[in-house]
């Protein structure tokens, strides 16, 4: 099975980053009868070499800590009994904050993050925090140092704040390479979450997640969480027709302008 990862769960943001919220309450009540919802840590334990849980197991992730956790996915976790991790980008609990820059498909209005009364009030709940980078940059963009310096002061500020040992990354975007990974290491990280659209080989830093979109049903879901499901969209094969049906429609539409 599988490690899910959710970005947001809103009712009036229509992107692929955005479950609605008719549709996750779907989810937790699919998950909860047919699947026994592991807390993270334990469930990365459990996996194969190849990234795998073993049959009937899941995790919950959420990357990005949008304030709609605290409102919408939180009561949800409670009522289905289901351990969750969140990703935090660590500026956004600064005093200066950081604005959600980062986002390709973003709504009409401004997205907001979680505070951090909201995030020590969902960790008192039993929600797990972990980190999301410190600013969600490209980390392949990056210089070691670089790289280096913004792992290191998300971890240090979300261990001072939350009063815990922050040992888990997930790289923005999914972006790593060989640089990233070593980053991760040196800056006291003990695994890092990916987001595999291509051939990766798992690992430590490199622990294999499956997204969860807009529009995904419980039986979408659950194709999600097959054995042979990662393995076919990370395959060449699924990323040549995907390469194909990207192009058919680019010359099929008039360009728009990436948000």
């Amino acid at each position: 099975m599988s490690v899910l990862c959710y970005h947001a769960v809103e009712t009036d943001w229509h992107s692929p980053m955005s479950v609605a919220p008719p549709a996750f309450e779907q989810h937790c009540r699919w998950l909860a009868r047919h699947r026994t919802v592991l807390p993270l840590d334990e469930a990365v334990r459990a996996m194969s070499r190849s990234g795998r849980l073993p049959r009937r197991l899941s995790a919950l992730t959420f990357d990005d800590g949008f304030a709609c956790l605290h409102s919408e996915v939180l009561p949800r976790l409670l009522r289905w009994g289901l351990p969750a991790t969140v990703f935090l980008v660590a500026e956004t609990l600064t005093p200066q904050g950081r604005a959600v820059d980062w986002v390709d498909t973003p709504p009409a209005y401004p997205l907001r993050t979680l505070t951090l009364d909201q995030v020590l009030e969902m960790k008192d709940a039993g929600v797990d925090f972990q980190s999301h980078s410190w600013a969600h940059r490209d980390l392949t963009s990056l210089s070691y140092d670089e790289c280096l310096e913004d792992l290191r002061r998300s971890r240090d500020l979300l261990g001072d704040l939350l009063g815990v040992s922050v040992t888990a990354v997930a790289y923005p975007r999914g972006r790593h390479d060989a640089m990233v990974r070593t980053a991760a290491s040196a800056a006291g990280y003990s695994r890092a979450y990916a987001l595999p659209e291509r051939h990766e080989t798992p690992g430590p830093f490199a622990v294999p997640r499956v997204g969860v979109h807009r529009g995904n049903g419980t039986g979408v879901l659950r194709l999600k969480e097959s054995p042979p499901y990662l393995a076919a969209r990370t395959s060449p094969v699924y990323q040549r027709v995907r390469a194909a049906l990207r192009a058919a429609r680019m010359v099929r539409r008039p360009s728009v302008p990436h948000r």
